[in-house]
């Protein structure tokens, strides 16, 4: 990590709730930014927490050990730390997100921000009213692929946007420990997975019709299947969606099967592929008639979580409450979406009222 020069700003001191996997990666990122310190780590168990602190003590011996809290009290209300970043399961993220925001502490939650729309607009409110910052830890948004993605669209490079296609799929055995099939902890691919699709094809449709984030748009049509695994999450589901000007999208989430996990973005005078892992990619391909492929190369800087760190970093020292790249109405739209598919589904986690 590189110190602070004596003109710039303190390092962000931030904390992490939920040492589990994807901490890890945001962990790695925050230690390798100029502007981001991690100081401190709170989890259910202790054990698992006192092991992830151990990983990622600082290297600088100028620096002050990465501090296991015992509560998460005890994490909010510690003046050594700036902000937060929430990574349990996603039916355990109202707690940590509304305690740091009551504390004054900014917050960068993991996707989906909670589980339900109904669950984000109190925790939503709470941030504008005590003017905090909150954002949806949606790294896609963030990464340097879709700048250049976005800048095609926004040039007409491939003339008026006609459809929009996705996949995101892996196959996993069903385990009802398994979080994945878990209603309790909020399991199903619409909320782990189908957000990234959803989120992206608000994203593409936006950077088409120049709308801004959270802005629009709304289906005009609208037409959802699935399966529910034994457990009753949703176990695949598959949309077909139609917007103004004849513009249609399909996706596919799914925890039983694989798939080119791609992106295709269709118009009339080309089309745009990022043919892998579309929610984490660093390839797209531009192809036009009787013209060679334009392809584009973004790796990450680190791995990829960089983006929405410092992103959040930004507005928390801008004194903003919410970032404009990922305002607090495009995770309220995405999660209405969501809410309308499960409902239409018939998948109810037990932690929701009737």
């Amino acid at each position: 990590m590189t110190a602070s020069s004596p003109t710039s700003p303190p390092a962000l001191r931030w904390a992490i709730v939920g040492p589990g996997r994807i901490a890890h990666r945001f962990a790695q990122a925050v230690q390798a930014l100029p502007g981001a310190r991690l100081v401190a780590v709170h989890g259910h168990d202790s054990g698992r927490a006192a092991a992830f602190a151990r990983q990622w003590q600082p290297a600088a011996k100028t620096e002050s050990d990465l501090l296991v809290m015992p509560t998460l009290d005890a994490l909010v209300n510690s003046p050594e730390v700036d902000a937060v970043y929430v990574a349990t399961p996603h039916s355990h993220h109202p707690a940590p997100v509304q305690a740091a925001l009551l504390a004054g502490k900014a917050v960068l939650c993991e996707k989906p921000l909670v589980a339900s729309a109904a669950l984000a607009e109190p925790l939503l409110a709470l941030a504008r009213a005590r003017q905090v910052f909150l954002m949806e830890a949606l790294w896609t948004r963030f990464l340097p692929l879709y700048a250049q993605v976005g800048a095609w669209l926004g040039a007409g490079a491939i003339g008026p946007l006609r459809a929009v296609h996705s996949s995101f799929c892996f196959a996993r055995p069903f385990d009802p420990t398994d979080r994945l099939f878990d209603p309790a902890r909020a399991g199903g691919a619409l909320l782990d997975i189908g957000v990234y699709n959803l989120s992206v094809l608000r994203w593409v449709l936006q950077q088409a019709t120049g709308t801004a984030p959270g802005a629009g748009p709304e289906p005009e049509s609208w037409h959802i299947r699935g399966q529910l695994a034994p457990s009753g999450v949703d176990l695949n589901v598959a949309g077909l969606l139609g917007f103004a000007n004849g513009v249609s999208a399909t996706f596919r989430c799914a925890l039983d099967s694989q798939s080119s996990n791609a992106l295709h973005i269709e118009g009339r005078d080309g089309h745009m592929v990022l043919p892998h892992d579309f929610w984490q990619a660093t390839r797209a391909e531009l192809h036009r008639p009787d013209a060679p492929v334009q392809v584009a190369d973004a790796p990450f800087a680190i791995n990829g979580f960089e983006g929405q760190i410092e992103e959040a970093t930004h507005c928390i020292r801008a004194g903003l409450f919410e970032s404009p790249v990922m305002p607090h109405a495009e995770t309220l739209a995405t999660l209405r979406w969501i809410d309308r598919m499960r409902s239409e589904l018939g998948v109810h986690y037990p932690f929701e009222s009737a």
